[in-house]
Order: C-alpha cells, then structure tokens, then sequence
C-alpha cells in the first residue's frame, strides 16, 4: 500500500507541475514593476542560505548526542524535512501560512498552490524592498527547521516513514496556522499585538511542546541510555546553528537595516551568556564543566532572544540569556527525574526557552529599540499590556500545540506504527531503518 501511496504523489506531483500553465491560472503582471532595494535583497538572499544551514546544523547537533547505531537515523531526519518541507511548501502550505486570511487562524492557499501569484515583480507588505518570492523562500527555511527540531524528543525509537507523516501533517495543521496567526497582518495574533521576531511561539514553542507529546506518546526507550556518539559532531552543529541564527534572527528584520544589527547583537550576547551560565550552573552544582553543556547553554541563549531579537537593547539580552539558561538547565535536570523520556531534552531546551523567551519580550520590549513595538512596552517600562497579551498568547499555544500534537501522533499511529519494534530498537535504526552504519 506505501509503494501505491507514494508512486500516486509522485505522478500527481510530475503531472500538476509540468502542466502547471494548464492547471493554474498565472496572476496578472503588475502595471509597475517595483525597484527593489539592491542592498536588502542580497542580505536576504544570504540571510535565507545562512537559515538554511541550520537545519544541517541541527542533524549534526542531535547526532553528535544518540548512540553511535542511531547517528544516520537521527541525522537523516533532519536532512528529510529539508527535503519534504521545501516541496510541501511550494505546493500549499505558504499558502496556508500567507495567504488571504480565513478567520485570521489559517490562509487560503488556492491563490498561491505551486507558488502561483508568488515571483519576482511583487513584495509582501511588510517586506516592501525585496521580491515576494525570496521572501516565501526566506520563511520556508522556518518551516524546514521546526519538525527537524521536534525529532530529539523521539530519537533511536521511531520508525522513519511515520515520522515522515507525522511531520507533513504537523507542518499543515499546527505550524500553518501558528504562522499565519503570528506573522500574517490579519492573523489573531497579530492583531492581539503579540511580539514574536523570528519565531518563539511559531518555531520553538509549537517544536517543544509537539516534542513532549512525542515523548509521552512513544514512552521510554527499551535500551539504557546511551553515551554520546561523537561530542565533536555536538561542537560542530553548534557553532553551524549559532552561526545560521544570525540569518534566522537578524534576517527577520527583512532588510538590510538597523534592527536586523540590533537583532545581531541581541542574537550574539544571549548565545554567549547562556553558554557561560550554564557552565557556571553546572560547576556551582558540582559538576565538570563538559562541552556537551556549553553547546546546549549556547542554543537555549539562541532559542530565548529568537521572540525579542529585534525588540530588546543588549543588556536585557544578556539577561535573557542568562536567565533562559538557569531555567533549562533546572528542567533539564528534573526531566531526568522523571518517566517522561524526551531523549535529547528538546521541550526543556527549546519548549521552555522559546516560552521564557517570549514572557521576556513583554517584560523588555523597548519602542526606542524598536518603535513597532508601540505605546504597549514591556513590563519593565511600567505597561503590563503587552506582558499580559504574551502570556494569553503562550498560553493559547502551549494548549493547541501539546493537543493537536499529541492528536496527529495518535492518528499516524493507527495509519502505521510510531515506534519500532524492540528487536529494531536494539539493532539501531541505522540499520533497521535505512541499511546503513557507522
């Protein structure tokens, strides 16, 4: 049946794309063509490779940190989504994302099905000074990286091709409408005046929470937890993510302009001083001071400023580093604890990072910073308007993510089965999934 399912996507994909001028109506030329700024264009071009790389980043990242049997598996998974995500978003889901408003929850994707109406001669409304097209293909790297982030919940335990559609179902029907509530101008959340620069509640906290609803749907791993497979490929993701964030980060200012360096230095500080209060932590506790939690310091200092990257001055950065790092640390040492086997501690790391993140934004938010924050600054100024409209939003989201989550795992797993079987699981999915090994 898979081989049935998979040949009819692929013949319906050749079919609606080579005859595309026949199926899809193309959108008129625009009476003028706009001139768009040089300088912002090719900043977003590269902002858009350097979100990219994240994703490789990433796979590195989470493979570095499994079992040496389950390093091509993980890895692999992270390099899927780049590859299912790309097309799944040309074909519908920007659409869904940035389409006309439906309710202000979910876009219309009919106008922008196979990238229709999305090209060179037109811009978004709010990127104005660089061509619609690069701008869809800025936000679909956002789109690659969330579910690649929500698969260290599940490692060296889920069979591949139901990860696979757990991630294209939750690609459309939890990070779609996050995005368009968000980011879209008519979306509910924006509209509430939610802050989110580049991605807390979009990215991190949909990856985090759909990461602990995974970890609780699949249970704990068979095997004892293993050693690291190579710390040198953790060092290496790192620096790979910290260095892309600068694009994912200071490339949603989308221009070449003041706030995407303010976003630049807020990225930098909040990287290093999660990095240096997490060893510090880990010393005062009694700890060695290990590469393994400098790295996974840097990336919850990278989660925590992504919300208020371009909202905040560097100082209250710092402390957001600083802040985001103590309390990851602390959860990542009760999860521990508990029965609950989020492998790679993604919901400690980035579910409460992306969540401190944004209750910081409204506690920091500066309007001299940047004025689209508004008369409603954060809670420090005195207003605790827009602290209040975060936390509803956090709120809001932790319960439609967890849920919906925890929902779509349940629905792949009566299609197929989430988790190998314990034979599998001892021979490592390197091998029972994809042949192959270190």
């Amino acid at each position: 049946m898979r081989k049935v399912i998979l040949s009819v996507l692929l013949i319906t994909i050749l079919v609606l794309s080579l005859f595309s001028n026949y199926f899809f109506i193309e959108s008129p030329a625009p009476d003028e063509i706009i001139k768009f700024d040089t300088g912002d264009t090719a900043w977003m071009i590269v902002a858009t490779a350097f979100v990219l790389i994240m994703t490789p980043g990433l796979g590195f990242f989470y493979g570095g940190m499994v079992g040496k049997k389950n390093v091509i598996s993980t890895m692999l998974q992270s390099y899927m989504a780049m590859i299912i995500v790309t097309v799944l978003w040309i074909i519908i889901a920007f659409g869904l994302c940035f389409g006309p408003s439906i309710g202000g929850i979910i876009g219309n994707p009919m106008p922008n099905l196979f990238f229709r109406g999305v090209d060179t001669n037109t811009a978004w409304p709010f990127a104005p000074t660089i061509p619609f097209m690069l701008f869809a293909l800025f936000q679909a790297k956002f789109a690659i990286i969330t579910p690649a982030l929500i698969t260290g919940a599940f490692a060296e335990r889920i069979r591949f091709w139901a990860y696979l559609l757990f991630m294209v179902l939750f690609i459309l029907f939890i990070y779609t409408p996050l995005a368009h509530m968000t980011w879209h101008p008519e979306g509910i959340f924006f509209k509430m005046g939610v802050l989110d620069f580049a991605g807390g509640t979009v990215v991190h906290m949909s990856a985090g929470w759909a990461a602990l609803a995974g970890a609780i749907f699949l249970g704990k791993r068979k095997a004892e937890k293993p050693n690291p497979a190579r710390i040198t490929y953790v060092l290496l993701g790192t620096g790979l993510l910290w260095f892309g964030w600068f694009g994912f980060n200071s490339g949603s200012a989308l221009g070449a302009n003041g706030i995407a360096v303010q976003a630049l230095g807020t990225t930098t500080i909040a990287a290093a001083a999660a990095g240096m209060a997490w060893v510090f932590l880990d010393k005062i506790l009694g700890h060695k001071l290990s590469a393994m939690g400098a790295c996974i310091g840097v990336v919850v200092g990278l989660v925590a400023i992504t919300p208020s990257a371009g909202f905040v001055s560097i100082p209250h950065a710092m402390f957001i580093g600083v802040f985001a790092s103590i309390v990851s640390n602390i959860m990542v040492r009760c999860f521990h604890k508990s029965k609950i086997d989020d492998a790679l501690d993604v919901f400690a790391c980035h579910g409460i990072g992306g969540m401190v993140g944004m209750l910081l934004t409204g506690v920091f938010a500066s309007n001299t910073v940047n004025p689209a924050v508004g008369e409603n600054q954060g809670l420090i100024f005195g207003d605790a308007t827009l602290f209040l409209t975060q936390l509803t939003a956090l709120i809001i989201v932790s319960i439609f993510a967890f849920s919906a989550s925890y929902f779509l795992f349940f629905i792949v797993n009566k299609i197929t089965p989430l988790r190998v079987s314990e034979e599998k699981e001892v021979l490592g999915l390197d091998i029972s999934q994809h042949g192959e090994f270190l």
